[in-house]
């Protein structure tokens, strides 16, 4: 088991970490409808009621923060995890939460006249725009498709990158941005799309099902959440049940799987001066857990 203290706990679900320029964390509670900041000094307070079932959270150009809203999950008493779409869903979104005042803008509901449906992970490029992966939401006996998308921050744009995409989930850029990568929760497959410009990408033709190429699955009964980006361009992604962070190189290579004290961590982060220090949600015991990771991670765009 590698050497994970624990930040913070007792939130519902939590996902999304991301440090702000004051050193505190901020993290999306998708079973508490709600963002919560923990400060530096470990203190732990609701920064923005979003409702719905908040969960990627990104900093953009203008100090604000990004979040991909899924729309809100049912809980049974007793499981963590949803069971089906809440019972006021009416689709997913991405909204602006003011950092000072918590206050939510809503940006999209809808690309090209398709409702959302279940927004998850976000990062954003140099250019100020952001790519944001859909989940697509789980039915009794069906299920959305999930996609790849981009759009500004301004409200004004939103595009159909790739489409569809199983159950697209973690989403982040290669250090020179000529690439973004999905993980594709259900069948643990690595994605990775050859970016031509601003929300544009190569397709490749069969057998991809949706235009990626495919960097890297893992055997057995493993899931893929988020992933982080390193310095070196390697992707670590959380991986649900088997407890862990698979670092992946960009050629394909598994190069490690970090232990954590979890079934489902679900999110990782990079912050500290050095960026060595990883985030990540341990989101089966409702936690927040640091470690020094043995690599720094990737500077993201405006986050300080």
């Amino acid at each position: 088991m590698s050497d994970v203290r624990i930040l913070a706990s007792g939130f519902k679900f939590p996902e999304g970490p991301a440090v702000l320029p004051d050193g505190s964390v901020v993290l999306t509670e998708i079973a508490g409808n709600q963002v919560s900041r923990i400060a530096p000094d470990g203190s732990v307070s609701v920064l923005s009621a979003t409702g719905g079932g908040p969960n990627g959270l990104a900093l953009g150009p203008d100090g604000a923060l990004y979040c991909c809203n899924n729309g809100g999950g049912m809980y049974r008493p007793g499981h963590f995890m949803a069971e089906g779409p809440a019972a006021d869903y009416a689709g997913g979104s991405i909204q602006r939460i003011d950092p000072r005042t918590g206050a939510v803008r809503t940006l999209y509901t809808a690309c090209n006249g398709h409702r959302l449906s279940a927004p998850n992970d976000i990062v954003f490029d140099q250019q100020g725009g952001f790519w944001f992966t859909d989940l697509g939401k789980r039915y009794a006996r069906t299920r959305d498709h999930g996609g790849l998308y981009y759009a500004l921050p301004d409200g004004s744009k939103i595009v159909e990158v790739a489409y569809p995409i199983l159950s697209a989930n973690g989403v982040g850029l290669s250090p020179d941005e000529r690439t973004v990568y999905v993980a594709d929760t259900e069948p643990a497959r690595l994605w990775a799309f050859d970016i031509t410009g601003p929300g544009a990408v190569r397709k490749h033709d069969f057998p991809s099902p949706h235009g990626g190429r495919l960097v890297a699955g893992l055997p057995g009964y493993q899931r893929f959440d988020s992933l982080a980006v390193t310095a070196a361009g390697n992707i670590c992604v959380a991986t649900l049940v088997t407890g862990c962070i698979t670092v992946i190189a960009p050629d394909g290579r598994v190069l490690a799987q970090v232990a954590m004290p979890d079934s489902h961590p679900t999110n990782i982060c990079f912050g500290g001066k050095d960026l060595r220090t990883a985030y990540i949600s341990l989101s089966e015991t409702g936690r927040i857990g640091v470690l020094e990771w043995d690599e720094p991670g990737l500077r993201l765009n405006f986050a300080g």
